[in-house]
């Protein structure tokens, strides 16, 4: 896979760049965020770099890191995984509705790391793939076992069987459905749905959590990650 490291500090940059290169990482290394900006843009024959993930840190000499996010999210939806120091709550709220997939706050286990490149690589490849104890969806149509989820007309159905689900609770669905397996943090699933902060909105998430593992029938499906957030377990067919 092709990662775009984008870093400032040339000897971290080195030392992650021989890391992720063990892992059979092709690292292209910019400096600012100017050079970011370049590296995904189209070439002269209208070919677009094929990054997998892009390695952004927010503390670049040249523009703030945010800037250089938003910019790069209107130019390709490749993967973006903030690195940086601010640690605080509202700035990785900040970071995930300008567009970045992940945060990463330094000092980071590299372990931790690795793991999120490939996780938000899976993400990117989207519901077009095969989901586990499921079936193949499409762009409009998600099977996940019983549950059959109709993007387009926002209708859901088990066992062919019509469920009612509230606008909220349909949108909280749809987007665990579409990456199974995978565990999303509360704060992420209230940024996407509620398009909010996570402050004063952690109660309305876990009843519309609970409201649709009621109307669903399948206390299961929606599985609770202590501390961390909610994952969506396919069941079998």
């Amino acid at each position: 896979m092709r990662l775009l490291l984008v870093e400032d500090d040339d000897h971290v940059a080195a030392a992650l760049s021989a890391v992720l290169a063990r892992h059979g990482f092709a690292v292209t290394h910019a400096r600012n965020g100017e050079e970011a900006l370049q590296a995904v843009l189209p070439t002269a024959q209208g070919e677009r770099p094929s990054f997998g993930v892009i390695l952004l840190d927010l503390g670049l000499p040249d523009q703030d890191g945010y800037q250089v996010c938003g910019r790069i999210r209107k130019l390709t939806t490749t993967p973006v995984i903030m690195v940086t120091a601010r640690a605080d709550v509202r700035s990785r709220i900040h970071g995930l509705n300008l567009g970045a997939d992940d945060y990463v706050v330094k000092p980071y286990d590299t372990g931790e790391l690795l793991a999120r490149i490939h996780a938000v690589s899976r993400r990117s490849t989207g519901p077009e793939e095969t989901a586990p104890g499921g079936s193949a969806g499409s762009g409009s149509l998600l099977r996940l076992g019983p549950v059959t989820i109709e993007l387009p007309t926002r209708r859901v159905s088990v066992d062919g069987e019509s469920v009612a689900l509230t606008r909220k609770e349909f949108d909280l669905l749809a987007l665990l459905a579409q990456r199974p397996g995978v565990v999303f943090r509360r704060e992420q699933i209230i940024s996407e749905v509620w398009h909010t902060s996570w402050e004063g909105t952690g109660r309305t998430l876990e009843v519309h959590v609970a409201s649709l593992r009621s109307k669903l029938r399948m206390p299961a499906l929606i599985e609770t990650v202590r501390g961390v957030g909610y994952r969506l377990v396919a069941p079998a067919s």
